[in-house]
């Protein structure tokens, strides 16, 4: 799909999560494909590796069943997830947003996905976390972005959303990243609708 789409460049295959590292590490693509359960070394141990070292952006291929395996993605820094029964014109379209710098969510599942990382955060999370710090860091335009990203928005809803450019929105998330210390889109949105559970 990607290759007939002329958009993308396959640059590389890999059948388990050890391979697709030592591939990353080797072509430095833009964007990695990350099948969630593999044989060998699994898709969490993978993105976890790619993402630490800064190789790539992740975009894990799931069938959606929020289990611990989803859940692992998220905190190894996954750029975002679409189900495996993706269109081709989706796939294309997300994986080059994800190379653009943004976070790409299957619609039909982002507020479940939050909602459940949330649960699951809030669960293991100790009773006192720096998370209020942060987010008293964040000047009021920022926060307006964190709770556009909690409800999953993308960056061209978020421009209609608060009425300014997607250049804006940009520098933005970028900068709530930042002050939050998360590497990703999704991570500042669970955090987002954990704060609004707590709140």
């Amino acid at each position: 799909m990607l290759e007939q789409s002329g958009r993308v460049q396959v640059v590389g295959e890999a059948t388990d999560g050890d391979v697709a590292v030592r591939q990353t590490r080797a072509l430095r693509p833009d964007v990695v494909l990350m099948d969630v359960r593999m044989p060998g070394t699994d898709g969490i141990t993978a993105t976890a590796a790619i993402v630490g070292e800064r190789l790539a952006e992740v975009v894990a291929l799931t069938t959606f069943d929020l289990d611990e395996y989803v859940l692992g993605m998220v905190r190894a820094g996954a750029a975002g997830f679409l189900l495996k029964t993706v269109g081709a014109g989706e796939l294309v379209d997300a994986v080059c947003r994800v190379a653009a710098g943004e976070g790409v969510l299957a619609p039909e599942v982002t507020r479940r996905l939050l909602d459940a990382v949330a649960s699951h955060v809030r669960a293991a999370a100790p009773a006192a976390t720096p998370a209020d710090d942060r987010v008293a860091s964040l000047t009021a335009r920022e926060r307006d972005v964190l709770d556009a990203l909690g409800d999953g928005l993308s960056n061209a809803d978020i421009a209609a959303r608060l009425v300014v450019s997607e250049t804006t929105v940009k520098s933005h998330v970028s900068h709530v990243l930042a002050k939050l210390g998360v590497r990703t889109r999704l991570q500042a949105g669970v955090l987002a609708r954990d704060l609004r559970g707590s709140g």
